[in-house]
């Protein structure tokens, strides 16, 4: 399959193009700002499907905006000279339905591609998008989550002139993935799919929670990322960051024994860090009520000492870095590690809550 981009090197584009080219089967063709009307037609007539994508948003001029039905006509005009009835998909804008000069633009171009379908028979879709985000879109042209999370990665300032007012936006994934749901469809006449989910909230809301991602690393306590909204906001921010914010420093605390860092720490399933221990060295010697633990030794070899609060039963286990185990600790059993061999401990710590100084629950207790 031949897939025809035009606004390849645009925002959608390039997501859209990298995705196509993860598939086996597509050979991608693309049409960018500056190509001519003859390369359009030599690659209108080898294609095996369209993504129309390009076309003005935020122009100098208002007339720019014309481009939007004039090269949407040359598009249609030409696979009905070529008779090809190949799948066309159109990305409009919820602005269709607004009376200013860009959402006109997109509607008179939904009218063409709706007459394309009806007079040569090609499927068509149209995406009436709102708001889209995500990696590579361009601050003060495609969204405002462009701007703020390019502003914001950079300490510059943003402006908000109605803290209440209230923005739709689909993630990019999401509208690439509804795409290519269509390279294996069937569909005839004109449809008009939506992109799902649609999210919602308001300036003050987006412009707070770009805040929260940028201070977790003075914090360590990371946002619930995993999902939804969230998930989508936080990779577009870290998108924005510059090269030189790749990396940022986080406290250490050393002594005789080695060295402890907290890594990360998240508002409810606890925190990670690492720390080190000299041959010889010992950690911990202390029990818990509530507060579980998980140890993971990735260099070097490991005792450690269990001892009942109520029963006094001792026992002690083994292990190294050259066989991953993990050892759980029990909330009533004091215990500590000890460095056994001849070479520094490294260990991955995960505890189930944030350590709270006021609040500890670890009461120190030797094995």
């Amino acid at each position: 399959m031949r897939a025809l981009v035009t606004g390849a090197n645009g925002f959608i584009g390039k997501n859209l193009v990298l995705r196509l080219f993860e598939l086996d089967g597509v050979e991608v063709i693309t049409f960018i700002r500056g190509d001519t009307d003859e390369i359009l037609q030599n690659k209108l007539s080898c294609s095996d499907i369209i993504f129309h994508l390009a076309g003005e948003n935020r122009p100098s001029s208002p007339n720019a905006f014309e481009v939007n039905i004039t090269l949407t006509k040359k598009i249609c005009l030409g696979l009905q000279n070529l008779r090809k009835s190949v799948p066309l998909i159109f990305i409009s804008s919820a602005q269709a339905d607004l009376d200013n000069p860009y959402g006109c633009s997109k509607l008179k171009a939904e009218e063409i591609v709706n007459n394309l379908a009806e007079q040569n028979g090609n499927p068509v879709a149209i995406f009436r998008l709102p708001g889209v985000f995500g990696k590579w879109s361009r601050p003060n042209y495609n969204s405002v989550v462009a701007t703020f999370c390019h502003n914001k990665a950079r300490d510059l300032p943003i402006q908000i002139n109605d803290s209440s007012s209230l923005v739709r936006l689909v993630y990019v994934d999401d509208v690439v993935n509804a795409f290519l749901s269509l390279l294996e469809s069937f569909w005839t006449g004109c449809i008009r799919p939506e992109v799902v989910p649609e999210y919602s909230l308001t300036l003050r809301e987006l412009s707070d929670q770009i805040d929260n991602f940028k201070n977790c690393r003075s914090t360590l306590i990371s946002e619930q990322v995993g999902g939804g909204l969230i998930r989508a906001l936080y990779a577009t921010y870290v998108s924005f960051l510059p090269s030189d914010k790749f990396i940022y420093d986080i406290p250490i605390y050393e002594d005789s024994r080695g060295v402890f860092v907290e890594m990360l720490k998240t508002p409810n399933t606890g925190q990670f860090s690492v720390f080190t221990a000299h041959p010889g060295k010992s950690r911990g010697g202390h029990y818990h009520h509530t507060k579980t633990e998980k140890f993971l030794v990735i260099k070097g070899k490991a005792c450690f000492g269990f001892r009942h609060m109520i029963t006094n039963e001792v026992f002690h286990l083994y292990t190294e870095g050259a066989k991953p185990q993990v050892v759980d600790t029990v909330p009533g059993w004091t215990h500590d590690i000890t460095n056994v061999g001849d070479e520094e401990m490294v260990v991955l710590l995960w505890a189930n809550e944030i350590f709270d100084r006021a609040n500890q629950d670890t009461i120190s207790s030797k094995v």
